[in-house]
């Protein structure tokens, strides 16, 4: 089953410098990245930057497509309005279906600010455990996921520790 998860960083660099642990871990085959973004956002400025990490994706990558249109409905449709943001309300509607609700969205939206980074992942294979040792060294916070509530509270058990 693919999986995404949004990881967030207390730095606008955080998410940018996880690319390498994510190679090292794909590498030792433990875990399976089909696609993976970055969400920037230096604390002067008023949007966030956005990067899809195509060296850590192979031939499952989703189009950029994908990406623009989850963080446009995250971090610009509320500074867009809402004439536009009412006419995305089906497009958000069918995201529903692969685990992106509107709960999704608002709590990426509320965590993700200025000042901060996030790393949106979407993978298959986790060795959850290794992948939770390569992760404790950042500042990595698990934020969200798609899992069912109780994968999702597995999860996050393995990475309270």
């Amino acid at each position: 089953m693919t999986t995404l998860t949004v990881w967030k960083f207390n730095t606008p660099e955080g998410a940018g410098l996880a690319e390498e642990k994510l190679l090292s871990l794909q590498k030792q085959d433990l875990i399976t990245v089909v696609d993976a973004a970055v969400v920037s956002w230096p604390a002067d400025k008023k949007k966030p930057k956005t990067k899809e990490l195509n060296n850590l994706t192979g031939m499952g990558a989703l189009s950029g497509t994908f990406w623009g249109m989850l963080f446009g409905l995250i971090f610009f449709i509320p500074l867009i309005g809402a004439a536009i943001g009412a006419a995305t309300g089906a497009l958000a509607g069918s995201l529903g279906d692969v685990g992106i609700d509107d709960e999704f969205i608002d709590e990426v939206r509320r965590e993700v600010t200025p000042g901060t980074s996030a790393l949106f992942l979407m993978s298959t294979n986790a060795v959850i455990d290794r992948v939770h040792d390569a992760f404790d060294a950042t500042d990595a916070q698990l934020i969200r996921t798609n899992l069912s509530k109780d994968e999702e509270a597995k999860l996050r058990e393995v990475f309270a520790d």
